[in-house]
């Protein structure tokens, strides 16, 4: 999975443990010494209890990340 954070932008998050739609990606966080991302993240609602960052925001750990196509990323949280 060779991407850039800009081209995650845009794109539809799937949970494909239930098939929902989590929302499209706002952001993207990487380490800076290797240049790797390392999750992304989506707006975020009070049911997924325990992934909050600050702002009520999702984020999902790079290796949660299950496929990533042209206009969905399927993450399995």
């Amino acid at each position: 999975m060779g991407q850039k954070g800009m081209d995650f932008k845009h794109k539809e998050v799937i949970n494909i443990n239930d098939g929902k739609k989590m929302g499209f990606v706002q952001d993207v966080c990487a380490d800076l010494e290797t240049g790797t991302i390392t999750s992304i993240i989506v707006p975020g609602s009070n049911k997924f209890m325990g992934m909050f960052s600050g702002g009520n925001e999702i984020v999902i750990g790079w290796d949660k990340i299950k496929c990533i196509g042209e206009d969905v990323i399927l993450v399995d949280v």
